[in-house]
């Protein structure tokens, strides 16, 4: 005979932290520290609101369908030619342009055949542009390593 334990719920943290509202509190006296003469005393923390935003990086997708957009508009085609050549429903590809959907490769291949590029031809140049909206961020030497080695590679994971 086997112990058998009742199902209980568990509770899962969230994957992202949660934003706390400041509490009031009250107003304490001030304590006096000893410090070290010579020495600064510490800066108080900037807080968030006050922060410059961050850069934020392009997501492979956005650049993925903004290669397919431009490709498609310098050809002079419509979104409902491209969908059916390559065989995939125009509000599909409209959302895959638009950077609203992850495409898989199956996808991307048949719509950058539909607009006579190879897969390889797309990813290339979404990588340009990627290379190209970083280095702005980042400045020169960006893309470079700790050995200053310039990495010229592409990695896609699905």
């Amino acid at each position: 005979m086997t112990s058998h334990v009742p199902n209980e719920a568990r509770v899962i943290p969230p994957l992202r932290p949660q934003a706390t509202r400041p509490q009031a509190t009250r107003p304490q006296a001030a304590r006096p520290q000893a410090t070290r003469p010579g020495a600064r005393p510490a800066a108080s923390p900037v807080p968030p609101e006050r922060r410059p935003p961050a850069a934020r990086e392009p997501l492979w997708r956005d650049l993925v369908g903004d290669v397919l957009r431009r490709e498609r508009l310098e050809q002079e085609r419509t979104l409902k030619e491209v969908a059916e050549a390559a065989r995939i429903s125009m509000p599909y590809l409209s959302e895959v342009e638009r950077g609203r959907k992850e495409a898989s490769s199956e996808v991307l291949a048949a719509a950058a055949g539909a607009l006579g590029l190879g897969l390889g031809d797309l990813l290339a140049r979404a990588q340009g542009e990627l290379v190209r909206l970083t280095s702005r961020h980042t400045g020169p030497g960006a893309g470079r390593g700790a050995s200053g080695a310039r990495f010229d590679g592409m990695c896609l994971a699905a």
